[in-house]
């Protein structure tokens, strides 16, 4: 029951969960998760948090208005733990994904344009244009070379397609993918984090100073028009300029690819789900949501604030200012809502309903432009090569993260004997 034993902060450590920094605990975490109750203490990092894995209360909590994504305002730990804490950048940035209530609002009306349906339609011809030149290269590998399709696919699409959107230059484009990598790499130290921050809002500098200096008619370019007409009183300050720019090079990009490694390999491991979307027994839709569903892009997402005490079922109370981590890729196949086939991947499950995206005021304004670029790189994908396989023998492993859940490498081969 709700003792202070079993709190986040004075729970003793070998009490917590201690989350995998390098991903390869996943599965095994996701079971542990689902087993151990409606929220269990765990620790990210060294900072302890209560971990929501059950679907049904998580979605309650997403949006709730007791429940914050402003450490500042909502987080007492903050100016005590993040300092040295790898993941400081996921909690300190000040932009959408960190504000609450009137904040949160006024920065997401300033994106959401960006991200409509209307526009999203208007970028389906480009997202088909960048797939069709991508898998060309990827029909010029000799026959019997393997491919790696999230270097060759996975990354490159969504990448692309934010730079299309926010005007980045050729020129910076995979530097900016370089140090996305880092900020969902969970096992750097916190120098080796901070480092790359620097980094990071260095180049967000110089994008900003080369659209100050020469506007377009991209994201970028809008956001800082409505800085430098409105300045300081208005709409946006130069802070949440930067962190804004940062979060949709972030969150639009990391996703995305995960998405479609994830749909890829979920297909290729279980052709049966495969022959059923060629017999026209699914859709392309049900493949990226069961892929979704099943293996949510992201697995925990730091992190949210208790503004007041909440209570629980089953007798646990989350108290003021506590932190608490979404467990998605648990949530994703807990009994409570699929039952005891979660992990089974079936592309005409009735219920696909899933939380990859989140729910709730925080719901992921880019997850259309997701869904668009992953259905569009696996219609065109197995229509081009049709007896596309995983290379023999390839082990997949996760990439080092215990937020990203991906992997690696992806190795194919674009034929195969029979």
């Amino acid at each position: 029951m709700d003792d202070e034993s079993n709190r986040p902060a004075g729970c003793p450590v070998e009490q917590r969960l201690v989350l995998d920094p390098t991903g390869r605990s996943r599965d095994a975490e996701s079971e542990q998760l689902c087993a151990r109750g409606s929220a269990t203490p765990v620790d990210i990092l060294g900072v302890p948090a209560w971990s929501v894995a059950d679907p049904l209360l998580l979605e309650d909590l997403l949006k709730d208005p007791r429940v914050s994504k402003d450490p500042l305002l909502h987080w007492p730990d903050f100016e005590r733990l993040v300092p040295d804490w790898p993941l400081a950048l996921w909690v300190s940035a000040r932009n959408m994904f960190t504000a609450h209530g009137a904040d949160h609002r006024r920065l997401r009306r300033l994106t959401g344009a960006a991200f409509s349906t209307r526009r999203i339609t208007e970028l389906a011809p480009r997202i088909e244009e960048l797939t069709d030149e991508l898998l060309d290269a990827v029909a010029a590998t000799p026959a019997g070379t393997a491919v790696d399709l999230r270097e060759r696919l996975a990354h490159p699409l969504p990448i692309r397609v934010i730079a299309h959107l926010l005007g980045l230059p050729d020129t910076l484009r995979e530097r900016f993918r370089h140090h996305v990598d880092l900020v969902f790499d969970t096992t750097l130290t916190p120098q080796q984090a901070a480092a790359n921050a620097t980094a990071f809002y260095g180049m967000l500098d110089q994008l900003i100073a080369a659209k100050r200096a020469r506007p377009g008619e991209d994201l970028t370019s809008a956001l800082i028009a409505v800085r430098d007409t409105e300045g300081d009183g208005g709409a946006l300050t130069e802070e949440e300029l930067r962190d804004t720019l940062l979060l949709i090079v972030s969150a639009g990009y990391e996703t995305t690819v995960n998405l479609i490694d994830n749909a890829i390999t979920l297909l290729l491991t279980h052709p049966g789900q495969l022959d059923l979307v060629r017999a026209g027994k699914a859709g392309w839709e049900d493949v990226v949501e069961e892929s979704l569903r099943r293996d949510a892009p992201v697995a925990h997402l730091p992190l949210r604030y208790a503004v007041e005490d909440i209570a629980l079922p089953g007798g646990v109370t989350i108290r003021r200012g506590e932190a608490i981590l979404a467990a998605y890729a648990a949530a994703g196949r807990h009994p409570a809502r699929y039952g005891t086939d979660g992990a089974v991947f079936d592309v005409t499950r009735p219920v696909k309903d899933h939380l990859a995206f989140g729910h709730g005021p925080h719901f992921c304004l880019g997850a259309p432009l997701a869904r668009l670029e992953a259905r569009t790189a696996l219609r065109a994908l197995f229509a081009r090569f049709p007896r596309l396989a995983l290379l023999p023998g390839a082990q997949l492993e996760p990439v080092d993260s215990l937020i990203s859940n991906g992997h690696r490498s992806l190795p194919v081969l674009l034929t195969q004997d029979h």
